[in-house]
This record gives structure tokens, sequence and C-alpha cells, in this order.
């Protein structure tokens, strides 16, 4: 098994928040991550502006921002080309 990239982490958080699970512990069981990992990674995302987030009663939740969808969008394709780039 490969450790993923401090990126890959990044991409598969956005990626879950896109897909609908906004609570910070789902997150975290979807992702296979500690709390530690999530809650530092989700540090750098708020203040990148990749997610922001949104208060729920004493919880929170978290959305993806424009520039996060976008990141997103150029990750996915770009992998998308070298899959195809493989065949």
């Amino acid at each position: 098994m490969s450790r993923r990239s401090r990126l890959e982490i990044q991409f598969e958080i956005l990626d879950v928040i896109e897909r609908g699970v906004t609570k910070p512990t789902q997150i975290m069981y979807k992702t296979n991550l500690s709390w530690n990992v999530l809650q530092d990674t989700l540090s750098t995302l708020i203040k990148s502006g990749f997610l922001k987030e949104e208060p729920k009663g004493k919880s929170k939740r978290l959305q993806v921002t424009k520039k996060g969808r976008n990141a997103l969008s150029y990750h996915t394709k770009s992998l998308d080309g070298l899959i195809i780039s493989n065949k």
C-alpha cells in the first residue's frame, strides 16, 4: 500500500465534501484519516479559500467554494487525461 501525498489527501477531502459529506467526523471516516491530519488539512484548505465553514447550531458544516470546485474540476480532468493516455 502506498502513502498518499498531501495533495492527494486535499483533493480527496474536497471530493468527499462536494459529494455531500459535510461533517468533520464523517469526512475523517470517508477519507480514512486521523483526526489531527484531517484538522490540519481542513485548516489549510479553509485558509487557502478552497473550503468554507458554515455554522449549524453548535456544530459546523463544510462547503467547497467556487475556487475549490474549480481546482477539483481541473484535477479530475488532468487525471482523466492521464488515464486515457495510458491506454
